[in-house]
């Protein structure tokens, strides 16, 4: 009797300590999946916030359905690495608290990083851009001189609005202390219907907007020559997110080598996009 009760204690015990191991193995493996993101048989989520009213990098096509310069690049960024994407439309006043929660891994849409750089981890930059202006073409507005007594309307928490309000070198927020108002609103389209109807005189915006917006009704506005500032695109990420930002890089520098990129500029080169614009 004491040698089989021996035997079922000992056997007990054998079985709780390789519970116990296969329960620390198992909370092992959930922990390096977690840091991952990648491990296992689920591939990684890319989830790209963006302004579903930004054409050409995104917005709603006439199929219904999300599209655009910046969401195509996104979407083969995803294919080249093996991810999934998932496109998020955000309020872009949300952006920050988007990105610090964790319900989007990334900002991709035109967006500007200089001025943002303690702000955010950026990938490389990939497309240069400006911020300009853009009057009706009978207003007789030709010069960023002739602002001055204008209502000037932009985008909430724009590259533009940083620009204008920019008291130090390289800013505009002398040319905008010489308008009648600088107004902003919360995305481009109904700021160039404002500028249509007349509630406006002029809007400041990037310069693939203006060139988006000028195509779309040929002849009714005039951009400014000179730009309000010089800049560059880049995907923002959440600060320290430096190895996500590079394998992005990476993966945009592999579809610019196998021609890619200069397909997606031609697709919507009638929309304001040009190859000749790629810095990366």
């Amino acid at each position: 009797m004491k040698k089989k009760l021996k035997g079922i204690v000992v056997a007990a015990a054998t079985l709780a300590l390789a519970a116990v191991m296969l329960a620390g193995c198992s909370g092992g493996g959930d922990a390096q999946k977690s840091d991952e993101g990648n491990a296992g048989d689920a591939p990684f989520t890319l989830t790209v916030g963006f302004d579903q009213s930004y054409p050409p990098y995104g917005y709603v096509g006439n199929d219904g359905q999300f599209t655009g310069f910046d969401l195509d690049l996104a979407k083969a960024v995803c294919e080249k690495m093996g991810w999934e994407l998932k496109l998020e439309p955000i309020d872009w006043d949300a952006k920050d608290a988007l990105l610090g929660s964790g319900s989007i891994n990334c900002i991709w849409n035109g967006f500007t990083m200089e001025g943002r750089e303690d702000g955010y981890t950026f990938s490389e930059p990939y497309m240069l851009n400006e911020q300009v202006v853009v009057a009706k073409a009978d207003s007789g507005i030709k010069t960023l001189e002739d602002l001055n007594g204008k209502v000037v309307m932009t985008q909430v928490d724009s590259a533009a609005l940083d620009v204008l309000e920019n008291e130090e070198e390289g800013g505009q927020a002398a040319l905008a202390a010489t308008f009648k108002e600088l107004q902003t609103i919360g995305d481009y389209n109904n700021a160039f219907m404002q500028l249509e109807s007349g509630m406006v005189d002029a809007v400041a915006c990037d310069l693939s907007i203006a060139a988006f917006q000028m195509a779309a009704k040929s002849g009714a506005y005039v951009q400014m020559d000179e730009p309000l500032s010089t800049e560059h695109y880049a995907v923002g990420f959440k600060k320290g997110d430096s190895d996500l930002a590079k394998q992005v890089t990476d993966a945009l520098k592999a579809l610019d080598e196998d021609g890619t990129v200069k397909q997606l500029c031609e697709k919507y080169a009638d929309q304001g996009i040009t190859y000749d614009n790629w810095v990366l």
